[in-house]
């Protein structure tokens, strides 16, 4: 259990929220995996701290605020989305800090560490026979962060020096699938995503990509924890075609390569800036098919890396 020192910026504000919703410190202490005296210290303003140790804060308080504010507007965002939202409002960080800040709870995190040391003794062989399925969002006006403007103070708000810009770009929604030998074919997808609707997305691509990739071998099938995913009918769909699913903890996004790929394919996106949809979706594609089997394996074979990093942390998040 955490210390008052060891609160977030974030955590404290959950204190303070679900204090006025009239929860008890307990309730509040097992809510947000702090001890139950941490909060108490904070509820009464005698969170005086002790000597700091440890790697040095990369975001201040004040900084910390814009995320609180991202994270209460939508809760479901990914974060990638987050991280986004959170360096256009000035503050400049990585996926392990946003990760961090959002909380993983005390439960989420001895999960992840369980995980971890279970599959410590997996070799690199062993994860090259995992296939792991993800999604993206990627929005048209993704990597053009507009023209710079030359202005002197106090001209901030003149019309000269202001710009239009779309406040919610349209955006596509993308499924797609890695191995150490390569990618397989992309999916993009309109609207939510049900048990149904991600069913038929196993059927119609992961299964050609199962093909594409392994043959007639076998292969150990992974996807995070999401609803659609964790279904009962999806459950029987694995059951039915045969396929050995791997248990995955909740909120690990660290732990998984292929989103160490959606990014590559992003960066390669910057200079692409399409006008429409149909733009969009060719630019995704042809970054995606740019992908080599070399750059899949480093990031497969980076798997026993990122389990000692998960157990080092001990089930924190990671810098991967």
């Amino acid at each position: 259990m955490g210390k008052t020192a060891d609160l977030t910026a974030v955590q404290k504000a959950i204190i303070d929220t679900l204090k006025r919703e009239g929860k008890t410190q307990k309730e509040i202490s097992e809510r947000i995996g702090c001890s139950q005296s941490a909060v108490s210290r904070h509820l009464s303003g005698k969170s005086v701290g002790r000597k700091k140790c440890g790697k040095k804060h990369c975001t201040t308080r004040r900084g910390d605020r814009p995320l609180r504010k991202i994270v209460e507007k939508d809760r479901f965002q990914t974060l990638g989305d987050l991280r986004k939202q959170w360096t256009e409002s000035g503050v400049e960080t990585s996926r392990a800090t946003v990760h961090r800040r959002v909380l993983l709870n005390q439960k989420q995190r001895q999960k992840r560490l369980t995980w971890a040391t279970e599959k410590q003794l997996w070799t690199v062989a062993q994860w090259s026979k995992v296939l792991f399925l993800d999604e993206s969002k990627f929005c048209m006006s993704f990597g053009n962060q507009g023209a710079r403007v030359w202005r002197k103070t106090g001209e901030r708000e003149m019309p000269k020096c202001l710009k239009s810009s779309v406040k919610y770009p349209q955006s596509v929604m993308v499924w797609g699938a890695m191995t150490a030998a390569g990618v397989g074919p992309l999916c993009f997808i309109k609207g939510r995503v049900n048990a149904a609707s991600y069913q038929e997305i196993l059927e119609l691509f992961m299964l050609p990509s199962a093909e594409k990739l392994y043959g007639d071998e076998d292969f150990v099938f992974q996807h995070d924890l999401a609803p659609a995913h964790s279904a009962k009918t999806t459950g029987k769909w694995f059951t039915d075609h045969g396929i050995t699913v791997l248990n995955w903890p909740a909120n690990s996004p660290d732990l998984n390569p292929i989103e160490n790929l959606w990014d590559i394919v992003k960066r390669k996106l910057r200079d692409a800036r399409p006008n429409t949809l149909d733009e969009l979706k060719a630019a995704i594609e042809a970054s995606w098919a740019s992908i080599t089997p070399q750059q899949c394996h480093r990031l497969i074979a980076s798997m026993p890396r990122r389990i000692e990093a998960v157990i080092s942390a001990k089930g924190f998040p990671t810098n991967y």
